[in-house]
């Protein structure tokens, strides 16, 4: 028996991702998180119950640090002040209207994750990226939201973009661009034989700045749908102009 999986690379924003030409898998371990809550979701007492967020354990691992006579920049500390978690993400994210908003009323979440993971860009100056992550599944759509704390702008993002039709909008009155990308499709066989990984979904993504001022970071949102055509860009910005304002600190 084989089970399949759609995920989006896990990267640094547009910049990092076009920068470093970042493609990595999102823990797998959450994945299969995912597949769990599926199963908690069945009928229950004659009843389907949505998904509750859950998670937020943070992916960098926990290993004593060596105290350093370095104070953080007031940008620094007052950046790690302004953070989300990856459950906070999933909290604005996995609201009870949010199947209407996708346009198919009646669904009911299947799952509900957030986590709080760091993507190390190596290089000893570079410091270990934040990536608080959110993702929540539907039987039509699953809708991902991250946030990135790469420092670097959106304006511009688009001309640098590896995937096609990268389009430059303003969001909510900041600057933001709609783009493609692929999931990858994680397939595992249950009896523990190797897993395969390849090209999923069509998804469209939109990044927007963190400020009216694009002074760095972005909010990222992502949609995909389970029978593979491309989500309609409208759906998107309908999402994002609802669920973006709940995120603390906005």
């Amino acid at each position: 028996m084989a089970e399949d999986i759609d995920a989006l690379p896990k990267g640094a924003g547009v910049w990092g991702q076009t920068i470093a030409g970042l493609m990595l898998i999102p823990a797998l371990g959450a994945c299969l998180w995912a597949y769990g809550e599926v199963a908690d979701t069945s009928v229950t007492d004659g009843e389907r119950r949505p998904a509750a967020c859950s998670g937020g354990d943070s992916g960098k691992p926990q290993t004593p640090q060596t105290p350093t006579p370095q104070t953080p920049t007031p940008r620094a500390a007052d950046d790690e002040d302004r953070r989300v978690t990856g459950e906070q993400l999933c909290q604005a994210l996995n609201r009870p209207d949010l199947a209407r908003l996708l346009g198919t009323p009646g669904e009911i979440a299947t799952s509900a994750s957030g986590s709080d993971g760091f993507l190390s860009l190596g290089g000893g100056s570079i410091q270990d990226l934040a990536t608080p992550t959110s993702q929540v599944e539907f039987e039509t759509y699953t809708v991902s939201l991250a946030a990135t704390y790469d420092r670097l702008p959106v304006k511009g993002s688009d001309a640098r973009l590896l995937w096609d039709g990268a389009r430059p909008r303003t969001v909510l009155g900041r600057p933001a661009v709609v783009y493609a990308q692929s999931t990858v499709a994680i397939s595992f066989r249950l009896d523990g034989s190797d897993a395969y990984t390849g090209t999923g979904a069509p998804a469209r993504v939109l990044s927007v700045a963190k400020d009216a001022e694009d002074s760095g970071g972005s909010f990222e949102l992502a949609m995909w749908r389970e029978d593979g055509t491309v989500p309609d860009d409208t759906v998107l910005l309908r999402v994002a102009e609802q669920v973006l304002p709940t995120i603390p600190g906005w």
